[in-house]
Order: C-alpha cells, then sequence, then structure tokens
C-alpha cells in the first residue's frame, strides 16, 4: 500500500527521544541523511513542531526548515525602528495542527472574511489563499498527503477569519488519522530521557 511507505520509512529511521518541558521531542535519522525533528504535547498528543534538515553534497549541515510550527526567527539586519515596525506588520503563515486537521494560520491580514478566496488546485496538489482586493495570495502543499499520496478533497477544506488572522483547516482523511495513532503507539515505545541524559534512547 502506497500510504504505508511513509510509515515504514519512519519505522526503519534512527530514533532518539527526549522529554522535556511538558514535551516528548523525536529526532529521526533516515538512511538518505535527512534529518526531522518534532515536539508532541505530552498530555493530548498534539503535534506542536516539526523541521528538517539535510547534508549537502560536500556534507555540510543545512538550516532547519520549518513545517509546523512557529517559523523560525531570522536575523535582524537593521534596528531602524520603520523597519522593524513594517515587518511586523507583514502577513505571518504558519501551520499549527489539531488532533483531526492539518491547520494554517496567516496573522496581520485585516481584511473582511469576504475578501477571501481558499480553494484546493488539484492538478498542482496545493490549496491556494487569494484576495479580491489582490492584497495577498498564497500557494502550498500538504506534505503529509504528498507522503502518503492522497489526493486533495475540497469538500475537506474549510476558513474562518478573526482578529486579523486568517485560519484555513484541512480536515485529516481517515488513512491518516489512522496512521498517526500507529505512529503515536511506536513512539511511545520509546524510552525518552530527561534533559540532561547522556544516553538518549534510540530505535
Amino acid at each position: 500500500m502506497a500510504e504505508q511507505s511513509w510509515i515504514d520509512i519512519l519505522k526503519l529511521s534512527k530514533k532518539t527521544a527526549l522529554i522535556h518541558d511538558g514535551k516528548r521531542k523525536i529526532h529521526y535519522l533516515f538512511t538518505d541523511g535527512k534529518e526531522m525533528a518534532e515536539e508532541y504535547d505530552l498530555n493530548t498528543d498534539e503535534l506542536i513542531v516539526r523541521k528538517w534538515r539535510h547534508k549537502s553534497t560536500l556534507g555540510a549541515q543545512s538550516q532547519w526548515q520549518v513545517e509546523v510550527g512557529e517559523p523560525l526567527a531570522g536575523p535582524v539586519t537593521s534596528l531602524d525602528s520603520d523597519v522593524i515596525k513594517e515587518n511586523c506588520a507583514n502577513p505571518v503563515f504558519m501551520r499549527k495542527d489539531t488532533k483531526i486537521a492539518f491547520q494554517w494560520r496567516i496573522r496581520n491580514l485585516p481584511y473582511p472574511k469576504e475578501v477571501f478566496s481558499v480553494f484546493v488546485e488539484p492538478s498542482e496538489r496545493c490549496i491556494i489563499i487569494k484576495t479580491s482586493n489582490k492584497k495577498y495570495y498564497k500557494k502550498f502543499s500538504i506534505p503529509d498527503m504528498d507522503r502518503y499520496q492522497l489526493p486533495l478533497d475540497s469538500s475537506a477544506l474549510s476558513f474562518t477569519h478573526t482578529n486579523n488572522t486568517l485560519i484555513v483547516s484541512y480536515k485529516k482523511p481517515k488513512d491518516i488519522l489512522t496512521l498517526e495513532q500507529e505512529l503515536q503507539k511506536e513512539l511511545k515505545k520509546l524510552k525518552g530521557t530527561g534533559e540532561g541524559d547522556i544516553n538518549c534512547k534510540t530505535q
């Protein structure tokens, strides 16, 4: 089954678990050298952070690329207050999933809900957000759906707008919910160490 292949890749990866600050932190090292780091809430099992990095052809580590969670803060290139103020007003796109849905939040969009159009583009396997006032446009994929090779379903997509924030949700299909539960069972088998322990349990 195609949807099992990603689970198989995860199971074959070398995993290190760390329990700290109410979170279960998992580091994956894949056979192709890529790394993935995830953080889960210990109480709810909700995914808080997922980020990736890989080695270049020369063996150098790339910067972490955030897939889920707050984007990593970039270096401040100017101390000019006007520049900082302008940057703070720019839309901020981030993904923050729930147990039943993939969810994206775009802050600093002070427009009425009627301005927004959010839809699935099946041919490109992506979601598109655009505004009738041409102030914002965003096209993005759902990596989880790509990894499991599942089709996108327009009926799973919804959005709302509150406090200058657009919240886009895509209901997780049953296949992914089942596989995520299976993965959680695997991760809980890892004996996570507390921070400061030298020998992290690996699998």
